[in-house]
């Protein structure tokens, strides 16, 4: 007789959370209508009200007074991110110039938590002060801010660097192959609208539970993203910088850093260049393969570890593609 009334305690008790739970989801779920037709002027203002005046603490402001950079690296990081800051400069960042190339690359960093501030051996500004290759602001430095950091760094080209030719936007996990990447950009038609990297079209607006991707409805209504490149490298021509910076402060930023510059170039009537070489980018890692990585321009999800080792390799002379 216990175990009977054990056993319809526990089966009352789970049919209960069952019903919490079904309740709590249905009463989640949105009370809005998804917009099949997309109308990227839902998200303009003519006034600029979207003006972001956060305050630059690191700008390196003076980098590109000297110099006309061929190209500008701007690399989205953590302030925790110290190993692959220092991975970078020892590999794909270590070479500044390639011929008669200027190659510059900066990190992009939000604020730190006191508690992040505390677990640093270096501090950001001893970092600063030792390399000289990092822009902050006094923004959190959070994923829900990464476009944030995005608006930052288009500013700083505009405000400090706006006579570079090109600007490759990039995260701290992606191994470059900065040869190939030079030896590509002398190779193409520009024009002061090229914006290229990995094309992400048709992607669908999604609603589900994981947070990391879901987007409400309130900030992005349609049902598909604009066309736009994977923030895991894109490359624009340095005059389409200036202008997509001037287009952000008209623009309603979303979450995604990489979809929101995507509705700037809409906006703007920019398509994307898309390549026909489908193996410079990869937006999952592969396997290191010594003739895919010579190929290559990006990969994303590399380790420190891995960059350190991958670009050994690459540049061991002895170590040819078959």
């Amino acid at each position: 007789m216990n175990l009977s009334m054990k056993y319809l305690k526990w089966s009352f008790l789970v049919l209960s959370m069952l019903s919490i739970i079904i309740m709590t989801w249905y009463m989640t779920l949105p009370s809005h209508t998804e917009i099949e037709h997309t109308n990227w002027m839902y998200f303009y203002e003519y006034e600029p009200v979207y003006k972001h005046n956060f305050l630059f603490t690191l700008q390196e402001r003076l980098k590109c007074k000297d110099i006309n950079p061929f190209l500008v690296i701007l690399v989205s990081s953590q302030p925790m991110d110290v190993e692959a800051r220092q991975a970078i400069r020892v590999t794909w960042g270590s070479k500044k110039l390639w011929g008669d190339h200027q190659v510059l690359i900066l990190f992009l960093l939000g604020q730190g938590s006191e508690r992040e501030d505390r677990l640093e051996a270096l501090s950001i500004e001893d970092e600063s002060i030792l390399y000289g290759d990092i822009i902050r602001q006094d923004f959190m430095d959070t994923y829900n801010n990464l476009t944030l950091k995005t608006i930052m760094a288009f500013r700083w080209v505009s405000e400090f660097c706006s006579n570079a030719k090109y600007i490759m936007k990039t995260d701290s996990d992606v191994f470059i192959n900065t040869g190939n990447l030079i030896t590509f950009l002398q190779n193409i038609n520009s024009s002061d609208n090229f914006f290229t990297g990995y094309p992400l079209i048709d992607n669908f607006s999604y609603r589900g539970f994981y947070r990391k991707t879901h987007i409400s409805y309130d900030e992005y209504p349609f049902k598909v993203y604009p066309p736009y490149c994977s923030g895991l490298g894109y490359i624009l021509d340095g005059k389409l910088a200036l202008r997509i910076y001037e287009m952000m402060s008209h623009v309603k930023p979303v979450k995604f850093e990489d979809v929101y510059v995507g509705i700037c170039l809409n906006i703007l009537n920019v398509s994307i260049h898309i390549l026909e070489d489908t193996q410079l980018f990869f937006l999952y890692k592969i396997n290191f393969n010594i003739c895919k990585y010579k190929h290559l321009i990006a990969v994303h999800g590399i380790s420190s570890s891995e960059m350190i080792r991958f670009w050994q390799d690459l540049t061991d002379a002895s170590l040819a593609c078959q």
